[in-house]
């Protein structure tokens, strides 16, 4: 049963190889995600995280973890606030902030967060849960 409160929280990190896999996949071969010559050129000094495949965790987690299956993903809002790297660890946060039993659905929001505790990405994800369909 789902709640308003309940919260879960994962530790990930990307590899390069996941992002270049990432960007053939998607098409988006920027090099800033890509070319460490050309990264080293501009603000981040090294090639960045797509800001998508960072977000996919949320996907992963709602998907599989928490709430888990039978979840159906219904929209997320997002907010890409800082640069992600790759071989860093993040934290991936999630907290139910509304229940709505008569829509069947639950509002959760999303955020991760570097290892110096500093939020990279910030939103909110609506679901539909089999718990919430009777």
């Amino acid at each position: 049963m789902l709640e308003i409160g309940q919260s879960y929280q994962v530790n990930f990190k990307f590899t390069q190889e996941e992002v270049n896999a990432f960007a053939q996949l998607t098409g988006d071969t920027n090099p800033i995600h890509i070319d460490e010559e050309f990264a080293a050129q501009t603000p981040f000094k090294k090639p960045i995280i797509h800001g998508f495949l960072s977000a996919s965790i949320f996907s992963r987690v709602l998907g599989t973890e928490f709430p888990g299956n039978g979840s159906v993903y219904l929209s997320q809002t997002m907010d890409f606030l800082r640069p992600m790297f790759v071989e860093e660890t993040y934290s991936a946060e999630f907290e139910i902030s509304e229940i709505d039993s008569r829509r069947k659905t639950a509002v959760i929001t999303t955020v991760i967060k570097s290892e110096a505790n500093k939020v990279t990405v910030k939103g909110s994800a609506k679901i539909m849960h089999k718990t919430l369909i009777d």
